[in-house]
């Protein structure tokens, strides 16, 4: 399982964005793994689709990718504060790091501060 980071899901959906071309390569190479994120980053990558009225046509690029809603597992608010006094990180990066340890995958970001607590946590980054 790849968790992805909304900075990869916001990068494909946008061909303006720095990371779009990174983004398709990204995903077309891990295509036949399964890929989720979860509902806080889901939530991030749709928030610029629905200020442009483009939520369903962001909605359904999702699903063509086949991009799984995972959710947190057990007692999820307690192990993000951890994740977030540990890590010094914003809570929707901590979201991520939690889906990948829930869901025992590897994380796919272009945030190299995300990147770098996830090996200091033993989670794999996909490049």
């Amino acid at each position: 399982m790849i968790v992805l980071d909304a900075s990869v899901l916001i990068a494909h959906l946008d061909g303006r964005d720095q990371h779009h071309q990174r983004a398709v390569e990204l995903l077309r190479a891990h295509a036949m793994e399964l890929i989720g994120a979860s509902q806080i980053s889901l939530a991030e990558t749709l928030v610029a689709p629905a200020r442009a009225d483009r939520l369903e046509d962001a909605q359904d690029a999702l699903e063509r990718l086949s991009v799984r809603e995972l959710s947190f597992g057990h007692n999820a608010s307690p192990r993000l504060a951890g994740l977030r006094a540990e890590t010094g990180l914003k809570l929707p990066d901590c979201c991520v790091l939690l889906t990948a340890e829930d869901h025992y995958g590897g994380i796919a970001s272009f945030d190299q501060s995300l990147c770098e607590r996830a090996r200091g946590l033993g989670i794999p980054v996909v490049d």
